[in-house]
């Protein structure tokens, strides 16, 4: 019951953290990123999956950690994105993870839609708003795609192999 409450508590809470982080601050902390991929290995360890698929598993956030450092060296994406991104591709593998590159290109079209529109707005209370908000407001500051990202893997992550071995109904019904 344990592993099973750490399966659908430990990624999600951080996938929210990291969102408000990025929100807030515009930087999603390198610990969130170790500490999501740190997680997964103790819960595949505990989980007993097979050192193929954990192998598998790495390989994706290889894979995801290349793709997105280039986005990075170009200057689409904020490091925190790209280290955030292949630290979830960990967690959903090759199985889950052209779903989450496609919910996160479309979460992610619709927050830098959202962002423009509000920037879009004048802001005749900026005095009293909070400074993350008039940060935001800010035409030369980036897109916080860590929530698009965390979006998308919150959206996905029910769907995977992790949470099909989850018997949910023993934390409704006792």
């Amino acid at each position: 019951m344990l592993l099973d409450l750490a399966k659908i508590t430990a990624l999600p809470l951080l996938l929210v953290i990291a969102a408000a982080s990025d929100l807030i601050t515009m930087t999603i902390p390198n610990r969130i990123a170790l500490l999501i991929a740190a997680l997964f290995f103790a819960i595949a360890a505990a989980d007993g999956m097979s050192l193929y698929a954990v192998g598998t598993h790495i390989a994706a956030a290889a894979l995801v950690l290349a793709v997105t450092f280039i986005f990075f060296a170009r200057g689409w994406m904020g490091g925190g994105d790209a280290k955030l991104a292949a630290a979830t591709a960990l967690w959903l593998g090759f199985a889950d993870l052209g779903a989450f590159a496609l919910t996160a290109g479309l979460f992610g079209g619709a927050l830098t839609m959202l962002i423009l529109g509000f920037r879009s707005m004048p802001l005749p209370f900026a005095a009293s708003m909070p400074s993350w908000a008039v940060k935001l407001h800010d035409e030369k500051t980036g897109i916080p795609y860590g929530i698009a990202l965390s979006a998308a893997a919150l959206a996905v992550y029910p769907h995977t192999q992790w949470m099909k071995t989850v018997d949910v109904s023993r934390f409704i019904f006792g």
